[in-house]
């Protein structure tokens, strides 16, 4: 018999509900407030929390971070579009408008539930094939996905581009690739093409004759040549030089490469693993890249999602800097502050994990207290995110376009799943399915999940506007 926790302040409400799951073969508990609820249960033993969203003292949504891995399903008589994407967006499973229909509130608890057992028995069937990648953290949909493809992808010799936002890692998607596949016994060379001088990244790369130009006083071998036999790894491959380009072709095309200043190539085997966080075919229509070798670059691909998008996987991953941070600088183990989470789920990280990095570094060295880090310590500007939200486009803006031009007197009138359909059918011939993704806020595989539920399949323009992202 599953378990069920009820939050919710209004008597009446919470012993109707109480009432009506009890019917439905569930064991049910109940409290008042977030207060009572986390004083007096474990909430990781229960299998689903219902939680009204205003309640006195703390909000529902703190729920959602408290729980753990407990789904929370969100009640809201105040039924604003917006409501409902900030609550999903803090990691609750779904929301439902009060007042609700019985076989509604009924069909979306089991619903939920399944679902969740569903997911734990496969994660448990391949918790040790998705958990073993060096360095990462994280087990939300997003990050098991691009898991289960680095497993896929690194035993092969396949050229991978991995395209990522400054700080999500680029770098050790590229290792975990290398370490996974026949070549983990050779060198991986890493190179930042944005590091190095123009005048200097083919010399660096290709390597030179003596006498090849002024001050080549001595034969040298590339980074390309060096990798022979492993992997080379090039970060920010969208800022290498026309010029580099092209020889990098020729080794890609023919595997072999020719020093600066001689006539003579040598044959190498090298698998290549490019990274960027520009959109190459823009570039290359551009003719600021070379688009014959995008093609040749562009076998796999592996899309790193931003810190944003992978949920309470920014809680853990703060926690382990958290740790790092103060065994590094001398201080007693620290502990997060609620307000501190609510700070770090709330802010969009441009800089991702390096700016997540540089946040907990600094709270670390500042904190004057033995016990926990403030919100404070983060030094997280959320006024000028804030700023930025509303002077910049938003998944809200269509919304409100559409509502003018139907005649609709407000956005809020939107259910979640009406406003997600119209959004979808409206620009889904001129987006990608990661574009839709981000605008919408949720990942590539629950926008696949819903259109699978609402019956929207992909449209030809929008299956190819995908494919040439």
């Amino acid at each position: 018999m599953s378990k069920i926790l009820i939050v919710e302040d209004e008597t009446i409400i919470r012993t109707a509900l109480r009432k009506l799951l009890e019917r439905n073969q569930y064991e049910v508990s109940e409290a008042p407030s977030v207060k009572e609820a986390t004083s007096k249960f474990q909430l990781k033993d229960f299998d689903l929390i219902v939680s009204d969203l205003r309640l006195p003292g703390a909000p529902g949504t703190d729920l959602i971070k408290l729980a753990g891995d407990t789904p929370v399903l969100i009640m809201t008589s105040y039924a604003s579009l917006r409501s409902a994407v900030d609550s999903m967006r803090m990691g609750a499973v779904d929301y439902i408008a009060k007042p609700f229909d019985h076989d509604e509130m009924v069909n979306a608890v089991k619903r939920v539930i399944g679902k969740a057992k569903a997911a734990n028995k496969a994660a448990n069937s391949t918790q040790t094939a998705s958990t073993t990648i060096a360095g990462m953290i994280g087990t939300s949909d997003v990050m098991q996905d691009l898991y289960n493809r680095i497993h896929k992808i690194a035993p092969t010799n396949a050229t991978v581009l991995i395209h990522g936002e400054t700080g999500t890692g680029k770098e050790l998607v590229a290792r975990a690739l290398h370490e996974e596949s026949n070549r983990n016994n050779h060198l991986m060379i890493s190179v930042n093409c944005a590091a190095i001088p123009d005048t200097l990244i083919e010399s660096e790369l290709f390597g030179y004759e003596k006498g090849a130009f002024t001050g080549a006083a001595t034969n040298r071998e590339g980074l390309v040549a060096a990798a022979d036999g492993g992997t080379l790894f090039l970060d920010e491959i969208g800022e290498l030089p026309l010029e580099a380009q092209a020889r990098l072709l020729r080794v890609l095309q023919e595997g072999e490469v020719r020093p600066l200043g001689s006539v003579e190539s040598r044959k190498v085997d090298v698998r290549l693993v490019a990274a960027t966080h520009r959109d190459l075919r823009k570039l290359a229509r551009e003719g600021k890249f070379r688009e014959d070798l995008y093609f040749r670059i562009n076998v796999m691909q592996l899309e790193l999602p931003p810190l944003r998008e992978r949920g309470r996987d920014i809680i853990s991953i703060a926690e382990s800097l958290l740790q790092r941070y103060c065994a590094q600088f001398g201080k007693p183990q620290l502990k997060l502050s609620s307000d501190a989470m609510d700070a770090i789920m709330s802010y969009n990280w441009p800089g991702n994990v390096r700016e997540l990095e540089n946040a907990m570094q600094r709270a670390v060295i500042l904190c004057e207290d033995s016990t926990e880090i403030g919100d404070h310590l983060l030094s997280i500007d959320m006024d000028a995110q804030d700023l930025n939200d509303n002077t910049g486009s938003s998944i809200f803006e269509p919304a409100r376009l559409a509502s003018r031009s139907n005649g609709s007197s407000a956005t809020e009138d939107l259910s979640l799943e009406d406003y997600f359909q119209r959004f979808v059918l409206e620009h889904q011939d001129t987006m990608s399915e990661t574009e839709l993704a981000r605008k919408l806020g949720v990942s590539r595989k629950c926008l696949w999940e819903r259109r699978q539920r609402l019956g929207i399949p992909r449209t030809k323009a929008g299956a190819s506007a995908s494919s040439g992202k």
